[in-house]
């Protein structure tokens, strides 16, 4: 071999190896970059909104159709029960993110505001479907401005039950283990404001949802519950800093955060709210002949902790399915554009939005339901605190 060519080889051999090791060095990183992406907690990864919207309109059963068709070894991992895909129906779907079985998939696009009402069946109870869903209150904050004289008490109503006292069995002592807050806290009921006063216009600084709250502690603590309640006027917060209504969460988020750093022994946060619904029959239940204001779940699908609060919200509806058969209208996730997705749940694994009764609603059915929720709440935590050896 000449001196030439020997040359010739060795300079490109040294190029390829320096290629190589380029080559390489990108493989390594670019493992490395999605293992990092896919590793952290979905709250803080990167994402883009519209790929994000795009395959959360695809199965995974579609998914699984798909890469079947390219390697038969995926049909072995077909469910028993898997029928085949339209092929057809998933392409119209993708492009277009409608789907033909859901008309919301079209009407949230075409109605202004669709979304705010809109919302994920996780559970369904006695009546419920995608036509009565929780609707979330949005009033302007003009509604604020002039306040309403309270009724208190309506003439159908004028003594609500007393909070039965009673000696504990169990007690967590000095422990406060619940908390309580109001995020929408001059959400107020028909039967307490005066004659005439629309669903729209239903709010109060002080005739309001926190009433039930004060209710819910004083039960649970009848129970043996330690519960801390906050009843800030999250409302007027926002009104003294020209904030608006939507970013109510974003307000009673510290409430909640001083909460947690204040007392450690806080383990469930409740944050309750009333349904805008007017329409007592999927707001009330009749049980063993007393009227009750039923409830409804909300869970944050966009945050890290979406599991464990769908399972205590789900477990919670379970147990008063079974003492209070019709009390629960189920469990529904919100996320997404038109709403929060978060409610401040990613604070705590056990943390859930509580709809007590409709707009309508009047304080003997509210205040019997929270004191059944307390009963109920209380031999979950029990039964809880005995699976845990404590």
């Amino acid at each position: 071999m000449s001196k030439k060519n020997f040359s010739f080889i060795h300079k490109e051999l040294k190029s390829w190896y320096k290629r190589s090791g380029v080559f390489l060095f990108s493989v390594i990183a670019l493992f490395l970059l999605i293992g990092l992406l896919t590793s952290i907690q979905p709250a803080y990864r990167l994402s883009s909104s519209s790929v994000h919207h795009l395959t959360g309109q695809i199965s995974g059963r579609s998914f699984l159709h798909l890469m079947g068709m390219e390697n038969r070894l995926y049909k072995e991992a077909y469910p028993e029960d898997q029928e085949e895909i339209d092929v057809t129906q998933l392409v119209f779907q993708s492009a277009t993110s409608i789907k033909p079985d859901d008309p919301r998939s079209l009407l949230g696009r075409e109605l202004p505001g669709f979304a705010a009402y809109d919302g994920k069946i996780i559970v369904a109870g006695e009546g419920t479907d995608y036509t009565n869903m929780p609707i979330e209150s949005s009033p302007p904050m003009e509604v604020f401005e002039e306040e309403k004289e309270a009724v208190i008490t309506d003439d159908e109503t004028p003594d609500p039950p007393k909070a039965e006292e009673k000696e504990p069995v169990q007690t967590t002592g000095e422990r406060d283990v619940v908390f309580i807050y109001h995020s929408h806290n001059r959400e107020s009921f028909l039967p307490l404001l005066p004659p005439g006063t629309v669903a729209d216009d239903a709010y109060h600084s002080k005739a309001n949802i926190t009433m039930v709250g004060d209710r819910l502690k004083k039960s649970l603590e009848n129970n043996g519950i330690g519960t801390n309640i906050d009843k800030s006027d999250i409302t007027g917060k926002l009104l003294n800093n020209g904030m608006k209504y939507y970013e109510s969460y974003e307000m009673s988020r510290p409430v909640v955060a001083q909460a947690i750093k204040q007392n450690d022994n806080l383990q469930f946060f409740f944050d309750l709210h009333r349904d805008w619904h007017s329409d007592k029959s999927f707001t009330s239940k009749e049980i063993n002949g007393k009227s009750y204001a039923r409830l409804f779940f909300v869970v944050g699908g966009d945050n890290p902790n979406y599991e464990k609060n769908a399972k205590l919200a789900w477990d919670l509806h379970k147990l008063l399915e079974k003492k209070y058969p019709g009390i629960s209208r189920g469990v529904t996730e919100k996320k997404g554009q038109g709403t929060n997705g978060v409610f401040n749940q990613d604070l705590s694994s056990n943390s859930i939005v509580i709809e007590f009764g409709g707009v309508s609603s009047n304080l003997e059915e509210l205040y019997r339901t929270a004191d059944a929720f307390a009963e109920v709440f209380s031999d979950y935590y029990w039964q809880a605190e005995k699976v845990n050896g404590n």
